[in-house]
């Protein structure tokens, strides 16, 4: 099992918006990512517009690829691109922090 972290940008003064999407994430969006094998899967936001998210899987890439191959993660991406800096698709933003310590 492979334990991903990752850090992304969301705009400053898009931190509410941001947040109350996923409040209402959507259902198909939800099922879509529990078939592509995303598990434990938590975003974490702070005022600065940090954004780390956290999951695990057994294979990130191939995960990732699944993702991409779904008509509702496109329209997910599409759709809150705008709230990212850079206005760019969060999915290929996502880059794994190296893990140097894990307490089992």
């Amino acid at each position: 099992m492979q334990r991903i972290c990752f850090h992304l940008r969301v705009r400053p003064d898009r931190l509410e918006e941001y947040r109350a999407r996923h409040r209402d994430v959507w259902p198909e969006m939800r099922e879509a990512l529990r078939e592509a094998g995303w598990r434990n899967y938590s975003l974490f936001l702070d005022e600065s517009g940090l954004l780390t998210g956290y999951l695990e899987c057994e294979d990130f890439e191939a995960a990732r690829r699944e993702m991409a191959a779904r008509t509702v993660n496109e329209r997910w991406q599409t759709e809150m691109a705008e709230l990212f800096e850079g206005g760019e698709h969060a999915d290929g933003q996502m880059l794994p922090l190296p893990e140097i310590f894990h307490l089992d």
